[in-house]
């Protein structure tokens, strides 16, 4: 199997008259972590909706090792962090039960957990440091909790496409140390990992590469690369690239 872990080819979508991705393409490689810069309407979320089978492009093609969307949510090829205010943290359900979630697609239809669903969940939790919430209900956790929990479930999930939306907002620097750990880990283990962010002073330490989006791609790259002042001036406007020059 080829390397190549996800492939965005000519990607356009539409909302009614807004553009919201026009021809953007990009190509990850296996094993590597890739921030996502852009502004807010820049299509990140879009872009995310378009590999995981949420919004059909109106041109252009999506490919997770070489499968379609639709046929990689069904063989849990695609695990996903959520922006905090996309989850209702009202709902009655415990953090072991949103990890165990990750193992539904190992179930039969009546989704009764194995020794190796309960075992997957216990190590995911045990690698995000979550254990002792087990039976604590999601909502009650702090804000890098949640986020390592939705992390929790994508590793009991196996998968090998990880796309987190902000998982730094609103973050402690003790949950945004043991996620940036834990994503190298998945990494060095083969995992594919497409972060969306805004903290581009961090972005170095987390990614081997960055793209930067305006509803296509602009550049792509080392982080290094491509968070120049000029690029950047591009993305987000001349009072960046103003900042810079004064910093």
């Amino acid at each position: 199997m080829s390397d190549l872990a996800l492939r965005v080819h000519d990607v356009c979508v539409n909302y009614g008259e807004v553009k919201a991705l026009e021809g953007a393409s990009l190509d990850l490689q296996a094993g590597r972590i890739c921030g996502l810069v852009g502004m807010n309407g820049s299509g990140k979320s879009t872009l995310f909706k378009s590999i995981m089978g949420l919004v059909k492009p109106d041109r252009g093609t999506v490919a997770i090792h070489g499968h379609s969307p639709a046929q990689a949510r069904k063989k849990g090829i695609i695990g996903y962090v959520p922006q905090s205010e996309d989850v209702d943290w009202d709902f009655p359900i415990s953090v072991q039960d949103v990890v165990m979630m990750g193992r539904y697609g190992h179930m039969g239809p009546l989704r009764r957990p194995k020794a190796a669903d309960r075992q997957a969940v216990q190590e995911a939790m045990e690698r995000t440091e979550l254990t002792e919430f087990a039976d604590r209900q999601i909502g009650q956790l702090s804000g890098g909790q949640k986020k390592r929990a939705f992390v929790a479930r994508g590793i009991a999930q196996n998968a090998t496409m990880l796309l987190l939306d902000e998982p730094f907002a609103g973050v402690d620097k003790r949950s945004e140390a043991t996620m940036t750990r834990l994503l190298r880990e998945l990494a060095a283990s083969g995992a594919t990992v497409l972060v969306s962010t805004h903290d581009l002073h961090a972005l170095p330490k987390l990614a081997d590469e960055a793209v930067l989006l305006m509803r296509k791609v602009l550049a792509h790259g080392t982080p290094e690369s491509v968070l120049t002042p000029a690029h950047l001036a591009l993305a987000f406007g001349l009072d960046v690239l103003e900042r810079e020059s004064t910093s």
